[in-house]
């Protein structure tokens, strides 16, 4: 029987991809992205070793550019992601990658355009400069981010909150985060980061039903290109114990200043109680 493994690096649609490689009478499992490279390298290892022909794909949204190899590199078959996360790096303004074995990206593209036409056709939209160009600037961009969600991490445990990852601990993608403990604290946190966003600052985000969740979202997006979660955003479901989720960040120093304004805005929810 054929059997797919694949890693979720935090998508939405990842459970839509797996229920469709199951319809096709496919086995597949779906494992969290809170892994590191070695991680992964140890489960493919043993999946191949088990079942050499199993495919292994990895949905890698946010983690590209966080190690110092990706997981084609530590034995995934194939892989795919967003350009508008971070090898975008905040400048493709649309668009999604494919990687992996040769026979495995290409039987992807037949599906994508036209069995025997693959990769030789498709929708690039004028927009090939701005993909190379984001591409040279992601691992930096990436950096940026990165260092944004540290400070997230170590602003927020010193003021009494559960973050994950912890500032000092070895972060698998962008992500980081916050334990808030209140739908109040949740919505003032997006608050203060659409504040301070480039763009629609004068915005405030109100909670609202989205397809595929079961519980109302809240999101905080001032970001230039639309939906771009390597720009400074963050989002998080209305339930408990009322998590949200910050990411991205096209310069440290832009993180810093959202990130003092959500910690600003909690604040002042605590101090006028």
């Amino acid at each position: 029987m054929d059997k797919i493994l694949i890693l979720d690096f935090g998508s939405q649609v990842t459970q839509l991809i797996a229920r469709r490689v199951r319809e096709a009478h496919v086995y597949c499992e779906l494992h969290p992205y809170d892994m590191s490279i070695e991680d992964i390298r140890a489960i493919t290892a043993e999946v191949h070793r088990i079942k050499p022909d199993c495919i292994c794909f990895v949905d890698n949204c946010y983690g590209e550019f966080v190690d110092y190899e990706e997981p084609t590199q530590a034995g995934a078959d194939i892989m795919a992601g967003s350009l508008i996360k971070n090898p975008g790096g905040g400048i493709a303004p649309t668009g999604g990658y494919i990687v992996g074995r040769d026979d495995l990206v290409e039987l992807a593209s037949y599906r994508l355009t036209a069995p025997g036409m693959g990769d030789e056709l498709g929708a690039s939209l004028s927009n090939n400069r701005l993909l190379f160009q984001g591409l040279f600037l992601a691992p930096h961009v990436v950096s940026q981010a990165i260092k944004g969600a540290i400070f997230a991490a170590g602003m927020f445990a010193k003021l009494g909150y559960k973050t994950l990852p912890l500032p000092t601990e070895v972060r698998g993608d962008i992500i980081q985060a916050i334990e808030l403990g209140s739908a109040d604290k949740l919505i003032a946190f997006c608050g203060g980061i659409q504040k301070y966003s480039p763009v629609d600052s004068f915005a405030a985000p109100e909670p609202w039903d989205m397809p595929g969740y079961a519980d109302k979202i809240i999101m905080a997006a001032g970001t230039f290109v639309q939906g771009a979660s390597i720009e400074f955003s963050a989002d998080g479901p209305l339930r408990e114990p009322y998590n949200v989720y910050l990411q991205g960040g096209l310069t440290f120093e832009h993180a810093i200043i959202g990130i003092m304004g959500a910690a600003q805005a909690v604040l002042d929810l605590d101090a006028d109680k």
